[in-house]
């Protein structure tokens, strides 16, 4: 007698011997039993999971005649009777099965349906059972659609596929749809357990490990694996033969180098690396191995009561968990994001070895050294409003709150930007300056406070009192702007902005004439310069040779981003912020079109700071006028009476000047 392989042999025969589709047996278990039978059938899942082995089963539970020859439909079928015997061995002249991807014309659906005229012969029902269903052509479809909807009374449907997607949807609206889960390693371990110990074959756990991860959720494929690591083994599984079958690797070098990971090891990770390239083993497998893990250690992380309950007797298990304690749960998502992105470059490299080791050093090069200098997270005061942690000398810009507009009732004490730093800062002995800002009111682009600003040192030590029902806009006002860059000392040096605090009601009171809001961003740092004698004229002489078009591309950035330093005679010094524009050929091009125009017959070029030049003129002129438009608007009467009594508002960056 021929061996008969064991995904054959172990294949079940009735829904009590099925594992790992509970739902599916339930359900077609408790319509057997109740007589609520529907007359087609359609089953989806992946590869091995039991679409043709349910379909036989619902055939012998539809035919099944008992041992005496009076049984009826029942959920368990003797499997003893001529009825259960001919349709294990496929020879039941009631029951058809049709491949539908070698079958997949008109003319062989039309064939079958032929059959469907005629009744059994002799079971109780005529059973059609379509394989691979997803595969027969959209004539085939149609065709069968009319006998799909309305069978005869003794004929019913099956139909199995891998691909639900591609069936036509009308004949995913005529049939009950069952879903077959790929099974979990864990049962497919139990599984495998108990048939090698019916065949009384040695195996060792962690063998059966290794077979029920590589089967994917597909009984049969684990059955076929086994009987493959049987004869690899000579008669029996060891973890060394049952991984060298399969080409796994090892999970000590995936533990080590998560590890090394964990403390930053870069000559672990090499070494391990190069371990596995000696011994040939699969990169890919590597990384496939390390997501598997991280994914257990995100899981131990995220619910540590799973960590503590894991099985004594699954030393990975237990290594997984020590991991999860040792590596950041940041660090964790991270490395598994690496690790499935990984995969798919290895391809790209020359050497996938190579890039195996770039995947995993990767990780060393994101992660952070030390404290970070500034902890972007939100801090909680004493009153309960939440402000911005920022490190000594970042600047901090307040954001307008999404309120109600409101109507001033106060006057607005002047509170500077650096006071308000040093008020909210830990340990500060000045009062508290009550503000209210969103979470991403720190401006991390905001340079930190110049030296040299002025404030108003009253304001800052005495804020002003808190009204009962009064809420505290911080607002920037453009008079207090300009009041700074005047102050400001030659040099790079310039006063930080300010800002004030406009005490409003929470209700427009009838009548109330509004403060306005302001809508735009405040002044970029490009737009902010200090004049200078010399930057006048300098200005003016490249508004004059680029609206003569003497200047174009390059030469006129160079012009626009340089500042003129000094002139001695003919010879012109100017200073640029950035190398780039320090060109020789656009530098000279500039000194051409200057003795063109009489200006200057030679100039000479540095890189320094820049903190007045025509480009940034321009931007704060143009700044200007967005204002004015911006305070045009908002005071408009108009404008006012829809905010006040309408609740309208100003969508920010939609005023633009004329």
């Amino acid at each position: 007698m021929s061996y008969l392989v064991l995904a054959r042999k172990y294949r079940p025969r009735n829904f009590t011997e099925m594992v790992g589709q509970e739902h599916v047996v339930q359900a077609l278990t408790n319509a057997l039993t109740q007589q609520r039978l529907h007359h087609a059938y359609l089953f989806t899942g992946t590869r091995g999971v039991g679409k043709t082995t349910v379909s036989r089963i619902l055939a012998k539970s539809l035919n099944c005649q008992g041992p005496d020859g009076q049984g009826g439909i029942t959920a368990t079928p003797c499997g003893v009777c001529s009825a259960c015997t001919d349709i294990d061995s496929g020879r039941f002249p009631d029951y058809t099965e049709l491949d539908a991807a070698s079958n997949r014309g008109v003319d062989e659906v039309q064939s079958l349906l032929e059959q469907a005229v005629y009744k059994p012969v002799q079971g109780r029902f005529k059973v059609f059972m379509i394989d691979e269903v997803h595969m027969l052509t959209n004539t085939a479809f149609n065709a069968m659609l009319k006998t799909l909807e309305e069978p005869p009374e003794y004929l019913k449907f099956v139909l199995a596929t891998t691909d639900p997607q591609k069936v036509p949807v009308t004949v995913l609206s005529r049939c009950l749809q069952f879903n077959l889960r790929p099974m979990a390693p864990e049962t497919v371990l139990s599984h495998l357990t108990q048939v090698l110990s019916t065949e009384n074959v040695p195996a060792e756990p962690s063998a059966l490990r290794l077979l029920a991860r590589a089967a994917r959720g597909s009984m049969r494929d684990a059955l076929s694996l086994t009987d493959q690591a049987i004869a690899f083994g000579s008669g029996q599984l060891q973890e060394a033969g049952v991984r060298q079958m399969l080409g796994a690797v090892d999970r000590s070098y995936v533990f080590r180098l998560i590890e090394a990971l964990a403390l930053g090891d870069g000559k672990t990770v090499v070494e391990t690396a190069e371990a596995l390239r000696l011994n040939g083993l699969s990169a890919a497998s590597t990384l496939e191995e390390m997501s598997a893990v991280l994914q257990r250690m995100a899981v131990f992380q995220a619910v540590p009561q799973m960590a503590d309950a894991v099985d004594a007797d699954d030393p990975e298990a237990s290594e997984t968990a020590r991991l999860a304690a040792t590596m950041p749960a940041d660090e964790t998502q991270l490395l598994y994001s690496l690790c499935l992105h990984g995969r798919g470059e290895l391809g790209l490299a020359p050497d996938e070895y190579a890039a195996l080791t770039m995947v995993l050093l990767r990780l060393l090069a994101f992660k952070p050294q030390g404290e970070p200098a500034e902890k972007k997270t939100l801090t909680r005061a004493e009153n309960g409003s939440v402000a911005p942690a920022a490190a000594p000398g970042v600047g901090v810009r307040p954001a307008v709150a999404a309120v109600a507009p409101a109507a001033v009732v106060a006057a607005p004490p002047v509170v500077s930007a650096p006071a308000a730093r040093e008020a909210d800062a830990p340990g500060s002995s000045g009062a508290p300056v009550e503000s209210h800002l969103s979470a991403g009111s720190a401006d991390e682009n905001e340079p930190p406070p110049w030296p040299g600003s002025e404030s108003d040192e009253t304001s800052a030590a005495a804020p002003a009192p808190r009204v009962p029902g009064v809420t505290t806009l911080p607002v920037r006002t453009a008079e207090r702007l300009e009041e700074n860059h005047q102050e400001a000392p030659a040099g790079p040096a310039r006063s930080a902005p300010e800002f004030v605090a406009i005490p409003v009601r929470e209700a427009p009171e009838p009548g109330a004439r509004l403060q306005p809001m302001p809508l735009s961003a405040p002044v970029p740092v490009a737009a902010r310069y200090t004049p200078t004698e010399e930057g006048d004229v300098w200005h003016a002489t490249v508004q004059q040779l680029v609206a003569a078009e003497a200047i174009t591309a390059l030469v006129r950035e160079l012009a626009l981003q340089s500042q003129l330093v000094a002139r001695d005679g003919g010879h012109w010094l100017l200073r640029v912020e950035r190398e780039s524009l320090n060109q020789p050929t656009a530098r000279e091009r500039l000194r051409a079109a200057l003795d063109a125009a009489g200006h200057a017959s030679q100039i000479s070029v540095e890189v320094g700071v820049v903190i007045d030049s025509p480009a940034r003129r321009n931007a704060a002129a143009a700044a200007e006028r967005q204002r004015r438009a911006e305070e045009i608007v908002q005071n408009d009467p108009y404008v006012q009476s829809l905010m006040r009594d309408y609740g309208a508002r100003i969508v920010p960056g939609s005023i633009k000047p004329g």
